[in-house]
């Protein structure tokens, strides 16, 4: 038995947070790692000691395993947690540990190597007799033939990186006049991402259902699953909601597939938690995708229906104890669902967006669950991955757990960068999700493209009422005149003009007037009413379902029920939109530009790639919106940019409607 007293997070965010909190609970002391990006997460201020290891880059940072063994020293720490992620699944940093005499809170190398690479994993899994998907797993990996592999296993085919997962470097191939492209980006997206470009190929198994298993080994040689969950509702290969148990899953299927995730652990001798995906289709049959070899961000839905705390169990394996239960011993207990909230704009391609978060309100009711690692007062970086906070809800069954999941979305209030929490509740009501049906294709199936709810006149009326009373007041408290007087005057109320705008959209005039305790507000064509009664606002009659507000300069933030939304008040003289600016191109985020595609001179048309963006853990193309041709590339390649810095200059094509006098 291996005992220690200290744990190193090597990590940040939730993950970093909720490691520690078991620990800290165990009675263990908890270190910290984190960058001058992060300075101010919650994660650093939470630990007993925290350590800074670079100044926001990743390879620099938390991928530097120099770094990170060096801060652990610094410290006397005297075992290292990875979470999930970064270096948590690198065969190298595990050994590093064990030769730093650091304990590893996770399995060992060889466990690692033989399941960290996917090609290697199925090759073992086929040896072994596990079902697997039919592909391409070998060592030539020669673009010409990797294509003359995919044309074999006929499209579509899907690229993986062998190295990695949680959908980077992962392409769907339809034909085989697209796979070298696609192939380019996938190694080029796994390079950056793992270090590697080592593909595998499979043959795409079309609306499946992606059930992972979660195993449990301690040293004694004791395995267990603790059951199934359920990741069919993906965007680009990226899990957006989790649920256990599966909503079509069987004792007895539960009963085959948990008995093979339990051999594919016991077959390399595994310790700790992993977790044993594969693909479920319509038939009850089920194919073997891949082993994590690590703790899983949607670890949570199993802790909530089988009442484990799995990182406490992930401790006491690496302590060298036993679990504690037999196989026997557990049962499913209600429903649990995750959704993962990102900072990411649904309405731009969901962007991935960073920014100050000017308020942070988690919701807190029976049976919810927040795992979070952000606070009001950060600034969300576009070095790391943009998921911010996880929502989990717990209930005696799936449509209680679907209930209280989809009010503690409404409940959330999030105001700085855009995120996805609406775009979860529509996910969450959809009919086809809500009946369990939903598989791998629902996203794209059902959201694509992505219905985005318009702004109507009663948002903007409700805005423009709202900065108009606020205005008001503090103009009653600056000249000592009666709030109830203002926008009066001898002749009656004043009419009060105000121009505002929603996102990108163009700017609208609003016309306000004072109507006895009420206002009256003219919005294109449409009039409203509002009044208020204590806290109570009535827009036309009808409640308004106002959680929270907050106005920060000339922005107003609002969350109710059902939406979040940012009004700006546009001052005389500023613009409602940007400037044409022509063919300018401009960074649409924060990050580091990996490549400019073309050079002065060059014509191109609609969908030429002109650059290459990492921001947020993902490659993101800039693709030509016009045709024309390249005045100037204005940014250089493997340099840091700004969102909205100008990368490439260009000439329209002038139309023929354009051309005529």
């Amino acid at each position: 038995m291996t005992d220690f007293n200290s744990i190193l997070v090597a990590n940040r965010g939730e993950i970093a947070l909720r490691i520690m909190r078991t620990a800290r609970a165990m009675g263990l002391s908890c270190i910290a790692i984190y960058t001058e990006a992060d300075a101010d997460s919650p994660h650093v201020g939470f630990a007993d000691r925290a350590i800074c290891i670079g100044a926001g880059p990743v390879g620099d940072s938390y991928l530097d395993m120099g770094k990170v063994l060096a801060a652990a020293a610094e410290v006397g720490a005297e075992a290292v947690h990875p979470g999930y992620g970064f270096l948590s699944e690198s065969v190298e940093f595990a050994q590093a540990c064990q030769d730093a005499g650091l304990v590893f809170i996770g399995p060992s190398p060889n466990a690692i190597a033989l399941m960290g690479n996917k090609a290697a994993a199925k090759r073992r899994m086929i040896e072994a007799g596990v079902p697997c998907v039919p592909g391409y797993e070998g060592a030539d990996q020669a673009a010409s033939l990797l294509k003359a592999e995919a044309d074999l296993i006929t499209y579509p085919v899907m690229i993986k990186a062998a190295a990695g997962g949680g959908g980077r470097g992962m392409r769907l191939v339809s034909s085989a006049e697209d796979f070298l492209s696609a192939l380019e980006l996938a190694k080029s997206e796994a390079k950056a991402a793992f270090g590697s470009d080592e593909m595998i190929l499979e043959k795409a198994v079309m609306q499946p259902r992606h059930v992972e298993f979660q195993v449990f080994a301690d040293a004694s040689g004791h395995c267990v699953h603790l059951g199934e969950r359920d990741c069919s509702v993906q965007r680009r290969h990226q899990k957006v909601v989790e649920e256990s148990p599966c909503p079509v899953m069987t004792p007895e299927l539960r009963a085959r597939m948990g008995a093979a995730a339990v051999e594919a652990a016991r077959a390399i001798n595994y310790l700790g938690a992993g977790t044993v995906e594969f693909l479920l289709d319509g038939s009850g049959a089920f194919y073997f995708l891949e082993m994590n070899t690590r703790l899983q961000v949607e670890h949570p839905v199993t802790e909530m229906v089988t009442g484990l705390d799995l990182v406490a169990l992930q401790i006491r394996a690496a302590r060298g104890q036993d679990l504690g239960f037999a196989q026997e011993d557990l049962s499913l207990q209600g429903h649990a669902i995750e959704v993962r909230l990102y900072a990411e704009d649904p309405s731009q391609d969901f962007l991935p967006q960073s920014g100050l978060i000017h308020q942070w309100q988690p919701p807190e009711a029976a049976g919810i669950r927040v795992d979070a690692g952000i606070r009001s007062g950060q600034e969300v970086s576009a070095f790391y991955d943009p998921m911010l906070a996880k929502l989990i809800a717990h209930g005696s069954n799936r449509a209680e757990a679907l209930q209280r999941l989809i009010a503690a979305l409404g409940d959330t209030v999030l105001f700085g960068p855009a995120c996805n929490r609406d775009f979860l509740m529509d996910v969450l009501r959809h009919e086809v999700f809500a009946s369990g049906e939903a598989t791998t294709g629902f996203i794209a199936d059902h959201f694509d493209p992505l219905p985005v709810p318009a702004v109507t006149s009663g948002d903007l009326a409700l805005g423009a009422a709202l900065i108009y009373r606020a205005e008001q007041e503090e103009l009653a408290a600056a000249s000592q005149i009666p709030a109830e007087l203002s926008g009066w005057s001898s002749q009656g109320a004043l009419l009060a003009r105000m121009q505002l705008q929603a996102g990108s959209e163009e700017a609208v005039t609003v016309l306000l007037q004072q109507l006895g305790s009420g206002l009256t507000l003219q919005v294109g064509e449409a009039s409203h009413h509002l009044t208020q009664q204590g806290d109570c606002l009535r827009l036309d009659g009808l409640r308004v379902d106002l959680r929270q507000q907050l106005r920060v300069g000339d922005e107003l933030f609002l969350a109710t029920g059902s939406r979040l939304l940012k009004l700006t008040r546009l001052r005389p003289g500023a613009s409602g939109t940007a400037a044409a600016g022509g063919g300018e191109v401009r960074a649409p985020m924060h990050g580091n530009l990996l490549e400019i595609c073309v050079e002065t001179g060059d014509q191109v048309a609609v969908g030429t790639r002109l650059a290459v963006l990492e921001a947020m853990k993902m490659q993101h193309e800039i693709l030509a919106e016009v045709a024309g041709s390249v005045r100037e590339v204005a940014a250089v390649a493997a340099t840091q940019v700004k969102a909205g810095d100008l990368l490439v200059q260009m000439d329209p094509q002038q139309t023929t409607e354009e051309t005529k006098v």
